[in-house]
């Protein structure tokens, strides 16, 4: 069996998406919105990435 914390997957902010594109956060918001990335919102309403996606279109996979 595996643990809850194992199943989660891993989620990145705006900031930390940029940070890692070397581009502003706001850029990261119109990506998602133009549907280049995928984002998931919080009970708060604040977008979160997922790290897998992320690292995908670094490596220039997407």
């Amino acid at each position: 069996m595996t643990s809850q914390g194992d199943e989660r997957e891993s989620l990145l902010t705006p900031g930390e998406v940029a940070a890692l594109f070397r581009v502003d956060p706001k850029t990261v918001t119109r990506w998602a919105k133009a549907g280049k990335l995928t984002a998931i919102r919080t009970l708060g309403g604040h977008r979160r990435y997922r790290s897998a996606e992320v690292h995908r279109l670094l490596a220039g996979e997407a």
